[in-house]
């Protein structure tokens, strides 16, 4: 899966501020990512974010 630095992503679960999208500020093996409803920042396993990604936003897709 293509997930890159800046992208914002849609999960199928919500985080417990009630937001679903999230912006990508690392990724590798972990993925570091912000809420985009609280702010809050966050690690998670690559193969847990991964199961749990709806839709991607590139961020060229983002700009334009």
């Amino acid at each position: 899966m293509d997930v890159r630095v800046g992208d914002r992503l849609t999960m199928k679960k919500k985080h417990p501020c009630g937001s679903f999208e999230f912006s990508v500020l690392r990724s590798g093996m972990d993925f570091k990512l912000r809420c985009c409803g609280c702010g809050r920042e966050f690690m998670i396993p690559r193969s847990k974010a991964e199961k749990n990604i709806k839709k991607i936003l590139h961020e060229e897709e983002n700009d334009a």
